[in-house]
């Protein structure tokens, strides 16, 4: 399923790839199962992180090293801004599609960085790499982008799918018709493949919650 370049092994020593491919999945608008998980999540967040100051969520071990990935590119960290607005301002989670509601759990839950598509429309094995500056892809918004040097990346044979900065692309999105679906899961180095490993797991855990007759095909992590 997964390429991995030398370009990226040399990049990022240390760092770790999960992959989950899951098929017979659904993508309904929503799921009450999935929105009573999602209720007892943010206030589980809630209840860990009550009275304490943004610092105390920078300083996570979870977040620390994406901040630092980010933050070379003078960006924040959005999972960080995320886990900050649900656990100390107490807004809830957006509600979305089933598919990406699941990821978003889980990156909240984590906070490892996750994209998800739609395994049917990808073309070819999937690379993953390390941008030189030159690769650009149409965004889930529609604007086109060209990758930063140095960036994570992945691709398939018609191109760019999603990036560390950027996140996934319009092409091989999850819609209503997604009955085959692709997690990924951006790790830097200083997470370690036992939290990917647990990550692609509660992902699995939710996806089968709206479709319990969903198959896991692959749960792998590549370092």
């Amino acid at each position: 399923m997964l390429i991995v370049s030398d370009a990226w092994k040399v990049a990022y020593p240390g760092g770790a790839v999960g992959i989950l491919v899951m098929r017979d999945v659904a993508n309904p608008d929503h799921h009450a199962g999935l929105d009573e998980r999602k209720a007892e999540l943010e206030n589980q967040l809630r209840d860990r992180f009550v009275g304490s100051p943004k610092a105390a969520l920078a300083a996570l071990p979870s977040i620390q090293p994406y901040a630092a990935y980010f933050g070379r590119y003078k960006k924040t960290y959005h999972v960080q801004l995320q886990l900050e607005s649900v656990a100390l301002k107490g807004k809830p989670l957006p509600r979305v599609a089933a598919l990406v509601e699941a990821m978003f759990m889980a990156e909240l839950k984590n906070q490892l960085l996750t994209a998800g598509h739609d395994l049917a429309v990808i073309e070819g094995p999937v690379r993953l790499d390390v941008a030189n500056g030159s690769e650009h892809y149409t965004l889930l918004g529609g604007q086109e982008q060209t990758l930063k040097p140095g960036d994570m990346m992945m691709a398939d044979a018609r191109g760019v799918i999603s990036s560390v900065l950027y996140g996934p692309d319009q092409r091989t999105r999850l819609s209503a018709e997604t009955r085959q679906a692709l997690f990924v899961i951006y790790a830097p180095p200083g997470i370690g493949q036992s939290a990917v490993r647990q990550h692609l797991d509660d992902i699995r855990a939710n996806v089968q919650l709206v479709a319990p007759e969903a198959t896991v095909d692959e749960l792998a992590v590549y370092g």
